[in-house]
């Protein structure tokens, strides 16, 4: 028990320095950013493709999002030596460093999804200090780091735990051992530690909900639900390869000239959205919930196009954050159309519907979004978008993490997977792994 949650706290702790680490990295991109407009144009290619020929030569395993790389690891098929392909304290360092590079250079990407591969590094390697015997396997520490990621960067404890149980495990009657559920919480309370226990976007004020509610939350659901899907369907289509475009024959025989091209891409919008689409999206979405926020009918498609171009670029990057400003200028955008009242109700809507719909994972969603914005008098609003959008996302894409998940296992190398148990002759030897 101690050495789980002090491997916990330990965890917690390098998602404290990690979300340090990039806000001052994002922080000092805002200050070249406002003294040349044109410096992007240079700096956001030229970083782009440092990350990725670093990432491809040094620490492949640490491209992306990071999520679908635990998923990977929690393979039942994935022998105990490949693990460390996935997720390892090395992996979480260059994980660190390359992803807060990433905002340094004006990405369009979040820090969440890094945060689950992170923390999942660190409670990993718990393993070695385990005694001999002990009931907490390998499995259950892997689950355990990665919902850790996720309460320490949001500060959403019940997030984390369910997080853990619908998008990890994938086994909603699963339940984590008692220890591994305090493992969780403890890891949430070193960012209240260090941040105190405020809310990441603050408290948003709802007035009392009625029927008038009804029609936008509607178009919001249904609106986040469609583009979400595309994204994920975008994203996963992208990165698999099969397609046999220019573009994805460029990304083969040139990735890090093909990610130059992407960082390229990310400035241009950036440059044409005033800065607003570079970074994760945390302060435009916060201005928006306290209604002084830019309120352009561009910025949706802008940061869409933007975190995708960040995606396939190949560099680590999560797509938390940015999914939650895109739902969230969504929200404003209908509250806007529709003349609502009360934007930040729908931009909170917007939120939890469009990452739902991207994870596919809609109770995670409605509760990060919950505690996130203390927004406890939306919970059968926040619980209902979550749900239908997750819907409507299933009909345009397959689930996001893991078919991202089936990515990472291809670089298992085809010698280290054990053959299967015979199961009878003729039958066994016609059907092999």
């Amino acid at each position: 028990r101690g050495v789980v949650l002090g491997f916990a706290a330990l965890a917690g702790l390098t998602v404290v320095a990690f979300t340090w680490l990039t806000e001052h990295a994002l922080r000092l991109f805002s200050l070249l950013d406002a003294h040349a407009w044109w410096a992007p144009l240079l700096w956001t290619p030229a970083c782009t493709a440092a990350i990725v020929w670093l990432t491809r030569r040094f620490a492949p395993g640490a491209a992306g999002s990071g999520i679908p790389q635990v998923m990977a690891a929690l393979t039942p098929e994935v022998p105990h030596a490949a693990r460390a392909l996935f997720v390892s304290l090395r992996l979480a360092l260059a994980k660190a460093l390359l992803t807060a590079w990433g905002l340094l250079a004006g990405l369009s990407l979040g820090r969440e999804g890094p945060s689950v591969q992170i923390a999942a590094g660190v409670m990993h390697n718990a393993r070695r200090w385990l005694p001999k015997g002990s009931r907490v396997s390998e499995h259950g520490l892997l689950l355990a780091g990665g919902a850790a990621g996720i309460a320490a960067a949001f500060n959403t404890p019940l997030g984390g735990v369910m997080f853990a149980i619908e998008e990890l495990s994938r086994r909603p009657e699963q339940r984590s051992s008692g220890l591994l559920l305090a493992a969780i919480v403890l890891s949430g309370l070193m960012a209240v530690s260090v941040y105190g226990n405020a809310t990441y976007f603050g408290v948003i004020h709802i007035d009392n909900l009625s029927m008038d509610l009804l029609f936008p939350g509607l178009l919001v659901t249904v609106g986040c639900g469609l583009a979400g899907g595309l994204f994920a369907r975008l994203v996963v289509v992208s990165l698999s390869g099969g397609s046999a475009d220019v573009f994805t024959r460029f990304r083969q025989r040139a990735p890090v000239w093909f990610a130059a091209g992407c960082g390229l891409g990310v400035a241009v919008l950036g440059i044409v959205s005033h800065s607003d689409t570079y970074g994760s999206g945390y302060d435009h979405s916060r201005a928006m919930l306290e209604g002084h926020g830019d309120t352009s009918s561009l910025y949706v498609l802008l940061k869409f196009i933007a975190t995708w171009l960040t995606t396939w670029a190949g560099v680590p990057a999560g797509i938390f954050a940015p999914s939650l400003a895109i739902g969230g200028a969504l929200g404003n955008d209908i509250a806007l159309l529709t003349s609502y009242v009360n934007a930040p109700t729908l931009i909170a809507l917007g939120m939890a519907a469009f990452l739902a719909a991207v994870t596919q994972a809609p109770l995670t969603s409605f509760i990060i979004v919950m505690e996130m914005v203390d927004g406890h008098a939306l919970v059968l609003s926040l619980m209902a978008s979550a749900m239908v959008a997750s819907g409507v996302s299933r009909m345009v894409s397959a689930a996001l993490y893991p078919a991202l998940a089936a990515l990472q296992l291809r670089r298992i190398p085809p010698d280290a997977i054990p053959p299967p148990a015979a199961s009878g002759g003729a039958d066994a030897a016609a059907h092999p792994t």
